[in-house]
C-alpha cells in the first residue's frame, strides 16, 4: 500500500515537473501565434483600414474571402508560390544533397568547402538582396558584364522583365537556402555507421548503389524534415522578394506574403489583408496534409 502510494506521489511529482516545464514555452507559444492566428481569421471578417479599434469597423461575414476567390493578383501569387515551392524541392533539396555528398566525402579540402558552401547562409537576407541587385543591374551589373562579353551588345533587365525576374529572384533564393539543406543532409550522413558502407563495398556495391540503396533509405526521416521546412518556408516567403523586386515588376515576382504586405500598410486593407493572411495558413496546412499523407502512405507500402 505506500509503495503505491510513493509511486503515485512520485508520478504527480514527475507529472508537475512536466508541466512547469512546459507551461512557459506554451504561455509564449499561445500568446504570440495562436492568439495572433485566431484575430487574423476574425480581422478576416471585418472591413477595417487598421485604423482606429478592430471594434468599431464593420463587420462583412465572408465577403473578404468571397472578394479573395475572385482577385486574379492573389492567383498569380499563389502560382508563384507553388512554384517556389516546387523549385526549393527540386533544387534546394537536390543540391543540398550534392554538397553534403561532397563535404561527407573523405577527399581532400572538404572542411575548405564545407566553410565556402555555408557562406550564403551566413549573409542577412538584406546584405544579400543587396548584393544581387547589384550584380543582376542592367548597366554595371555583373551578369550583364558576362553577357556582354559572350554576345556584345547584350543587356537583360534580369530584375525588370516580367519573363525573367521570377527565375532570377528563385535563383538567389536557392542559392541562399541550399547551405541550410546541405547542413541538415551532413549531420543526418553522419548517424549512418561506417561498417554498413564497408561491408557494402566488401560485397561489391558501386558508389551509386550504395547512395541509392543505403544512403536514402537511411536519409528518408531527414528528407522528409527538410521538405517539410522547404514547403512551409516558401508558403510565407518575403523578405529576398521584398528587398529585390518588391513585387514587381507588375506584380510579376508577386508572393501572398508580398501581396498581403502591400494591402495592410501600402492600401490601409488589413482586413482584406488579414483575409490573405488566413487562407495562406489554411494553404499551407493543407499542402502539409497531403505530403505528409503521401509520404506516410509510401513508408506503409514500404
Amino acid at each position: 500500500m505506500s509503495t503505491s502510494l510513493t509511486l503515485r506521489k512520485r508520478r504527480r511529482k514527475e507529472h508537475i515537473t512536466i508541466v512547469g516545464f512546459i507551461l512557459p514555452a506554451f504561455l509564449v507559444y499561445g500568446t504570440y501565434v495562436l492568439y495572433g492566428i485566431i484575430n487574423t481569421f476574425y480581422y478576416s471578417t471585418l472591413d477595417w483600414s487598421g485604423i482606429g479599434p478592430a471594434s468599431q469597423a464593420v463587420q462583412t461575414g465572408f465577403a473578404n474571402f468571397s472578394k479573395l476567390l475572385k482577385d486574379g493578383h492573389f492567383g498569380h501569387a499563389l502560382g508563384n508560390n507553388i512554384l517556389l515551392v516546387f523549385v526549393s524541392l527540386v533544387f534546394q533539396l537536390g543540391f543540398g544533397m550534392i554538397l553534403a555528398l561532397i563535404i561527407n566525402s573523405r577527399a581532400r579540402g572538404t572542411r575548405f568547402f564545407r566553410t565556402v558552401y555555408f557562406m550564403p547562409l551566413l549573409l542577412s537576407t538584406v546584405a544579400t538582396g543587396i548584393l544581387w541587385q547589384l550584380m543582376l543591374d542592367p548597366y554595371s551589373g555583373l551578369f550583364n558584364g558576362i553577357l556582354n562579353f559572350i554576345s556584345p551588345d547584350q543587356r537583360l533587365s534580369w530584375l525588370g522583365s516580367e519573363q525573367v525576374v521570377m527565375f532570377a529572384v528563385l535563383f538567389v533564393i536557392c542559392w541562399q537556402y541550399t547551405p541550410q539543406y546541405m547542413i541538415l543532409l551532413r549531420a543526418g550522413m553522419t548517424n549512418v555507421p561506417d561498417e554498413i558502407y564497408e561491408a557494402a563495398t566488401i560485397d561489391g556495391a558501386s558508389k551509386w548503389q550504395q547512395f541509392w540503396r543505403l544512403t536514402l533509405p537511411l536519409l528518408s526521416g531527414t528528407i522528409k524534415t527538410s521538405a517539410v521546412l522547404s514547403i512551409v518556408g516558401s508558403m510565407k516567403y518575403f523578405d529576398l522578394i521584398w528587398i529585390m523586386t518588391g513585387g514587381g515588376p507588375n506584380g510579376y515576382s508577386e508572393l501572398m506574403a508580398t501581396y498581403m504586405y502591400k494591402k495592410a500598410f501600402n492600401q490601409d486593407q488589413m482586413g482584406y489583408a488579414s483575409t490573405i493572411a488566413g487562407c495562406m495558413v489554411i494553404i499551407s496546412l493543407a499542402v502539409i496534409i497531403i505530403f505528409q499523407t503521401m509520404t506516410r502512405s509510401r513508408e506503409d507500402r514500404n
